[in-house]
């Protein structure tokens, strides 16, 4: 792979006038201090109001969970010191680890979990699908609840751990008790981290700084569980959505990790010898094509389908992620490679057929109304592969007008369920990592549950029923035949067309140390010598 005289000639000019960053406030000493050019700008801060990653990014600093996910997506104890259960698998009984602490002092208490577990059960595809089996949930004393359920249900420390989609993250009980359809603007936790709002500027600049009060479990850190022990005494973001502003300022050292680095500019980077490229997640992302269910044509599962039979997979990962060192084709749901990864039922769109999208298009009903599809190029590879998706489906028939806008407003877009020229939208390109995507029980785009849906609000009864066929299944084997059928049913109704998969590496200089294999990138034990 080449880069042109162009770009390199922009590296270097932007490497010249990268400007130094300062503060009015006394700042800890630069080795103290890990910069980090994250792939987006900070809009939401509720993590649980929202399934944005970097609001996940966000809410893993600040805020903790019951239970945490190891590196092999394994829950473990996290704010929980002790569990058991009854004999019947009914009644889970939780006791808090002691030293628990909100930024602002108070302590953290079961009013506190209770509330907030409350909250994302309304909000989470995992959450909500524990809600289902809830019966209740009642403090027995500051430090222990109880969490009764009208079945058994064998996943709920991986539930009550997950890092994905909206995660279950412990709010005060008065942030916890606002209307959980709208984000909350308070940024107050018991994380590692505190977030810095005074230097928060948006479009520019996150700050976060270590807790002093936090207390770390004494485990070492793996992935997302163990001790969250804080190396640096300050993190910023720096907000650089051009991918070339990034490479100089990494290679000139003005940061310390390019969190997504452009594809075109990995081979530029890894030759400086003081640069690392690697990769953080041991699951590969997925890549989706996300039609709206509620609006024609997409509530026919007919016009769903011609998306699956329209797109040429390479074009899209190509275009969105380079080389094919970084991507692959791949039809699975729940992400080849994990351990949920069939394939089976899309075996006819395994290839492109463009006639018989054209025939599955006109017996939709569509008749070349237009299709607002959402995006942005802020995230370059979602506003390039959203290109790819018009040129695509324009092929066959359909009339899809692009609207790009910064990504801060397409992910408020996408939660607009109002028709298309009222403010609403049909398509949208985007992507999750792979611990997202490789469970029917965490997996957000294949929840069809109607209005407790994901953007786009698919609807199938019999869908769902198999996904809590899955959950309920008391062994491997029997879970394993829950999954084929579960598989064959979204082939058929398309919740999203997977578009395949690809590894996302980051970028650091060679004296950060510490980063750990988890679905987002985290910065507690990284250590900058």
């Amino acid at each position: 792979m080449q880069l042109s005289r162009f770009t390199a000639a922009l590296l270097l000019s932007a490497a010249a006038f990268l400007p130094l960053q300062a503060s009015a406030q006394s700042q800890p000493a630069s080795n103290r201090i890990l910069r980090v050019a994250p792939h987006a700008d900070l809009k939401t801060l509720d993590p649980v109001a929202a399934s944005i990653v970097i609001t996940r990014m966000h809410g893993l600093m600040i805020y903790e969970t019951l239970f945490a996910w190891d590196s092999n997506l394994q829950p473990k104890p996290q704010m929980v010191e002790s569990f058991e259960t009854s004999p019947d698998k009914l009644t889970w009984t939780f006791k808090l680890r002691p030293g628990l602490k909100f930024h602002d002092g108070q302590p953290v208490t079961t009013k506190d979990v209770i509330a907030s577990l409350g909250r994302w059960m309304k909000r989470d595809t995992i959450g909500g699908k524990l809600g289902e089996y809830t019966e209740g949930m009642e403090a027995v004393d500051d430090a222990t609840f109880r969490l009764k359920l009208k079945r058994p249900m064998a996943l709920v420390p991986f539930a009550l751990g997950s890092a994905v989609g909206q995660i279950p993250v412990i709010m005060r009980e008065s942030d916890a008790k606002s209307d959980p359809m709208k984000p909350i603007t308070e940024t107050i936790g018991s994380g590692p981290f505190k977030f810095n709002r005074e230097e928060w500027r948006s479009g520019s600049k996150v700050v976060y700084d270590r807790n002093p009060d936090y207390v770390p479990r004494s485990e070492p850190a793996d992935g997302l569980a163990g001790g969250r022990v804080v190396k640096v005494d300050r993190v910023e973001w720096q907000i650089m959505p051009d991918a070339a502003t990034a490479a100089a300022a990494l290679q000139t050292g003005e940061i310390d990790i390019w969190e997504q680095p452009s594809q075109d500019l990995i081979p530029v980077i890894s030759a400086n010898k003081q640069v690392k490229v690697d990769r953080y997640s041991n699951l590969a992302n997925q890549v989706m094509l996300r039609p709206n269910h509620l609006h024609p044509p997409f509530d026919n599962p007919k016009a769903r389908l011609a998306l699956a039979y329209a797109t040429e997979q390479a074009d899209f990962l190509a275009a969105g992620f380079g080389d094919e060192e970084w991507w692959k084709r791949c039809n699975a749901y729940f992400v080849c490679g994990g351990p949920n990864g069939t394939e089976v039922g899309t075996e006819g769109y395994a290839k492109p057929n463009l006639d018989k999208a054209r025939e599955l298009l006109k017996e939709s009903g569509y008749k070349g109304e237009k299709l607002v599809l959402t995006t942005s190029n802020d995230i370059a590879p979602i506003g390039r592969m959203a290109e790819v998706a018009a040129s695509s489906l324009k092929k066959v028939g359909f009339n899809v007008d692009v609207q790009f806008s910064d990504w801060g407003a397409v992910t408020t877009r996408q939660q607009n369920k109002s028709a298309p020229d009222q403010g609403g939208w049909n398509l949208f390109v985007t992507y999750a990592s792979g611990a997202t995507m490789q469970s029917p029980l965490t997996n957000i785009g294949t929840n069809m549950a109607c209005e407790r849906a994901w953007a786009g609000w698919p609807c199938d009864a019999e869908a769902e029923k198999l996904r809590g066929a899955f959950v309920d299944a008391p062994d491997d084997a029997s879970r394993k035949l829950a999954l084929e059928a579960l598989h064959k049913r979204l082939a058929e109704m398309q919740p999203y067309r997977v578009l395949g998969q690809f590894d996302q590496p980051y970028a650091r200089r060679t004296n950060i140390t510490g980063v750990l294999a988890a679905p987002v990138m985290l910065f507690w034990n990284v250590e900058k010598k």
